[in-house]
């Protein structure tokens, strides 16, 4: 009978034991099997969008695999003259954070942030960079604001400073990725930096006149110590005086410059009749304003400066020693 009292009572703890563990272990198996499921799900990515091809380079950099980036204006396209769609307005409108270059590039962007009713930021990436003041050559009255700040390396840093901080903002939980990735990408723009003063150094003082379409170098200028001379003015849209375009003719008789440029957003007839009329060779395509497309020459922001100085060099002062210009930097077949 004892024996019989043991089995009873122990089968009655077993089967009261049963549903209580039942009972402790549901909540920590359902609380692995959501970590599980958090791990297996990807990150939602922040829906990025950047005017200009150039800006979204670097955002990409910016943000890695946790942000999607969209361009307004693609590769080799002009946002002077750029006039937005219904398709950009569906951009925006699901965007988390929108990426201007400001200083007056994009002038169509208020109106089109208030027709999409985006409730997204809008980071100005040219925060806190001193603007450069030019001449507008249809009003020399009237003073404009040069908008292609990136084209001094030291700009396209603090671009990319605000860049970080635009991205923490709105992700706060990405702060130690994006910092690593700013931080990363930052090495390599001090590395173009150096890359670049060192090219320009090689150009003898008496040949560093350089003309071009419109006048989108004057940071370049600034920075690096090349004069630009450009029929155009800061923005696409100035349409150059008969007047104009016979000083510069005359210019390039008079101090033998050797090439004019093309740039990749401007309509190549105006520097072809400049080129015809001095008998000056037209150098290599410039990109100024956008990036090539993908796997051309200048199809990221550091391509695109290394490209620029190369076809500087080479014009200015020979393709001979052109490899020592800019390490790393393919020549084109």
């Amino acid at each position: 009978m004892a024996i019989e009292r043991t089995f009873m009572t122990t089968r009655r703890r077993l089967l009261i034991a049963g549903p209580a563990a039942a009972f402790f272990a549901a909540p920590a198996a359902a609380q692995k099997n959501q970590q599980e499921n958090q791990q297996e799900k990807p990150q939602q990515k922040i829906k990025a969008v950047a005017t200009i091809s150039i800006l979204a380079d670097l955002v990409r950099n910016a943000g890695g695999d946790r942000v999607d980036v969209t361009t307004l204006v693609g590769p080799n396209s002009d946002a002077h003259v750029y006039s937005p769609t219904p398709g950009d307005v569906r951009k925006l409108a699901g965007a988390d954070v929108i990426f201007v270059n400001g200083l007056g590039l994009e002038g169509w962007m208020t109106r089109l942030v208030e027709t999409s009713g985006t409730k997204a930021p809008t980071v100005v990436v040219s925060k806190g960079i001193a603007p450069r003041n030019t001449e507008d050559v249809r009003d020399p009255a009237r003073v404009k604001i040069d908008p292609h700040a990136w084209q001094a390396v030291a700009n396209a840093e603090i671009y990319v400073e605000n860049i970080r901080d635009g991205l923490i903002a709105v992700d706060p939980a990405g702060k130690s990725v994006y910092d690593a990735n700013a931080a990363a990408y930052l090495g390599k723009l001090d590395a173009l930096q150096n890359e670049v003063e060192a090219a320009v150094a090689k150009i003898p003082a008496d040949r560093r006149t350089v003309i071009i379409n419109h006048d989108s170098f004057r940071y370049f200028s600034d920075a690096y110590g090349l004069t630009f001379i450009a029929p155009e003015g800061v923005s696409t849209e100035a349409e150059p005086s008969a007047k104009d375009v016979a000083k510069i003719i005359m210019l390039i008789r008079t101090q033998k410059i050797p090439a004019v440029f093309l740039e990749n957003i401007s309509d190549p007839r105006l520097m072809d009749e400049i080129a015809r009329e001095t008998g000056v060779a037209i150098g290599g395509k410039i990109y100024s304003d956008a990036l090539s497309e993908p796997g051309g020459p200048a199809a990221t922001y550091i391509e695109l400066m290394r490209h620029n100085v190369y076809e500087f060099s080479t014009a200015l002062i020979g393709r001979e020693g052109h490899t020592a210009v800019i390490p790393g930097r393919r020549a084109p077949e």
